[in-house]
């Protein structure tokens, strides 16, 4: 009970946490032993939309055809069941740097879902699953700078870690205090456009789609992350990878897939990422990547060993994300607990070849990498 406590007054107050170790932590990896992942229904779309201290989001990454880069997000959070605030993201690099990054960020009002859930509102935004749970359709004039009309079609299934995605947090596991989940379409065909005020740019190509609940102070769940997107014609992969703070034994978990048009190939949390080169940030102390590896591991269906590698450097980043200076208020009081960092987003995104083995069979595919590494703490 006196654990329960002083995690409360941390979740409120912003403080940090006592060091509770690896064993408050209910990892996914554990439910990966027996059930690698499973596919996601119409129902595990569902905002849960807590009435305690929590971020949902529902994010939509775009590889388009022309060589574009976006991002169109839905933030839902909640700060210790006092208020509750949305906001809408959207983001576009451009190809070869040919203009600088468009971001915009919006509060949002008058926001709701519909009876089930399965679809989020607000003063000039919609965000529609179809009835049969197979597309997103999003449409946005929250703001003049990207006026949004996109469709996510799922050409794969959709997929969560074990059975149902979830990492708890909590000295008794019955009784959990926090949670960290996600839920992956990792292939989508993507069309529609996004408006800006000198353009209409066409948008049409692949996508991945990612619902993400913290059922609890972001700061408190993680303390870094990896965030990676591939997307190739044939392939696409992603990997989600945190590390929790010391509070709860610097505990890693790596969410990974690889799929293609009408199959997961693989997934569950066997996978793996390698910050192979450092060259750091000069303006601050983050151990900003220059290279990466990456590995995916896992079987099919009908059982067949399947690896999958990817490696090469990074370049130039398209972006640094100074996060308390980006995120809209109420995530800074969120996060008000970070006392003495000051967290980063480095962004990249570059040609890569994908190898997998299926079996006896060896496949390269060349795509695009779009990866993120934050530093919270």
């Amino acid at each position: 009970m006196f654990s329960w406590a002083k995690q409360q007054l941390a979740n409120v107050a912003g403080t940090q946490e006592p060091i509770y170790g690896p064993s408050a932590i209910q990892s996914v990896t554990e439910q990966t032993k027996t059930v690698p992942y499973s596919e996601v229904t119409k129902n595990d779309l569902r905002w849960v939309a807590m009435e305690s201290t929590c971020v949902e989001t529902q994010t939509f990454y775009m590889t388009a055809e022309s060589g574009h880069l976006g991002m169109a997000q839905v933030i839902y959070s909640n700060v210790a069941g006092i208020r509750t605030t949305c906001q809408f993201n959207t983001k576009i690099f451009y190809p070869g740097r040919s203009q600088p990054i468009l971001w915009s960020t919006d509060p949002l009002t008058n926001y709701g879902f519909d009876d089930d859930r399965l679809s989020f509102h607000a003063d000039n935004l919609a965000v529609t699953l179809s009835e049969d749970g197979n597309q997103f359709t999003i449409k946005s004039a929250v703001n003049e700078n990207s006026i949004v009309h996109l469709t996510f079609t799922k050409t794969a299934p959709g997929f969560q870690a074990g059975h149902n995605g979830t990492s708890t947090f909590g000295t008794d596991p019955n009784l959990p205090w926090g949670s960290m989940r996600h839920v992956f379409w990792p292939r989508n065909r993507v069309e529609g456009t996004i408006i800006t005020k000198t353009e209409e740019l066409n948008f049409k190509g692949h996508g991945l789609f990612v619902h993400a609940l913290q059922g609890m102070k972001p700061h408190h769940a993680a303390a870094r992350w990896n965030f990676v997107e591939f997307q190739s014609p044939t392939y696409s992969a992603v990997m989600m990878e945190y590390v929790t703070p010391p509070s709860y034994g610097s505990t890693l978990v790596n969410v990974g897939a690889v799929a293609r048009d009408g199959e997961i190939v693989l997934a569950g949390c066997s996978s793996s990422i390698k910050h192979t080169e450092v060259k750091g940030d000069p303006e601050n102390d983050w151990p900003e990547p220059g290279a990466v590896s990456l590995q995916w591991a896992g079987k099919t269906k009908d059982g067949q060993e399947v690896q999958a590698t990817m490696e090469g450097t990074l370049g130039d980043r398209l972006d640094r994300v100074d996060v308390m200076a980006e995120v809209p208020e109420f995530l800074k009081k969120i996060v008000g607990g970070v006392v003495g960092t000051r967290p980063y987003i480095y962004q990249f995104s570059v040609p890569m070849t994908l190898k997998i083995n299926i079996g006896e069979e060896t496949t390269e595919e060349k795509g695009v990498v779009l990866l993120e590494a934050t530093f919270i703490s």
